[in-house]
């Protein structure tokens, strides 16, 4: 899985959209439709574990076990959300060989001050440039495979400005990350401006109602990005569903009325492979 990120990251001819996924079912289903790698979304994490928005209330522990549990669930790549790393470099550290051996084929890492929040939210700040620095040559330093990809996100853009955000991610690349991302550009003149100034493969995050223009895959490629992340479609669109169908059943009793707008449970067990697992059932009790 890791050498199939890498050169997906690599092939310069298309771009990768990504979608976010925060459980395993989720990503069963991203994988079943055809994507070739997907994102754990901390945001997304943090609202189905604990209820709570992304304001900092998830850990190293909550970001690694929920890491497990999907990498464990499918056979494609999976880029690990990691925030601000959970502490120093030595933090980032332990925690990028603990992912590794999750069986995340990546990670991001973020330069927010902690406790961090949504990219796309305001009262963020960042760190000086030298803390960041020791923390991601740290991840460098962690991977125990160079197929291992590691995702250096700025968020400068908010507090320090575009230029600044522009030069901590050439500085970033240069030391060592396989992919920069330069968060919640503004405009379309923005993002052209970073796919122009910065080489190397880049992030564009379309975050639906967020602070940065929702463009096609094919646009965004032709500025330069290669990374196409859609981190929150399948919480919202999960959220919309579940409040339309619970709004229906508290209504009328009864989802009578929603019934195609709902898999059936024959649907529903083959994306979780019960015919597989019932073949190995019987299969053990001919033992």
């Amino acid at each position: 899985m890791l050498k199939n990120l890498k050169r997906l990251i690599n092939d310069s001819t298309k771009p990768l959209v990504i979608p976010g996924v925060y459980d395993a079912i989720g990503a069963k289903i991203a994988q079943k439709v055809g994507f070739e790698a997907m994102f754990q979304t901390g945001y997304g994490t943090s609202a189905t574990l604990f209820g709570m928005p992304d304001y900092g209330f998830i850990g190293a522990t909550e970001t690694i076990e929920n890491a497990r549990r999907i990498c464990s669930s499918v056979s494609v790549p999976v880029i690990v959300d990691s925030d601000t790393g959970y502490g120093n470099a030595l933090s980032v550290w332990k925690l990028v060989n603990e992912l590794q051996a999750s069986g995340a084929a990546g990670m991001f890492l973020e330069d927010q001050r902690w406790p961090k929040r949504c990219g796309h939210m305001a009262g963020k700040e960042v760190v000086e440039t030298e803390e960041y620095v020791e923390k991601l040559q740290a991840a460098v330093d962690a991977k125990q495979s160079k197929d291992f990809i590691i995702v250096a996100r700025t968020d400068a853009r908010a507090t320090r400005g575009l230029d600044e955000a522009i030069e901590r991610a050439k500085l970033y690349k240069k030391i060592g990350a396989d992919v920069v991302f330069v968060e919640a550009p503004r405009s379309i003149e923005e993002m052209k401006k970073i796919g122009k100034e910065i080489s190397g493969p880049l992030v564009a995050n379309m975050i639906e109602g967020g602070a940065t223009p929702i463009l096609s895959a094919k646009e965004l490629h032709r500025m330069g990005f290669k990374i196409i992340l859609y981190p929150l479609s399948v919480l919202y669109a999960n959220t919309f569903a579940t409040l339309t169908i619970l709004r229906e059943l508290r209504k009328s009793g009864t989802t009578k009325k929603l019934s195609k707008e709902v898999v059936t449970f024959d649907q529903f067990n083959d994306i979780v492979e019960l015919a597989k697992f019932r073949k190995m059932e019987n299969r053990y009790k001919k033992l």
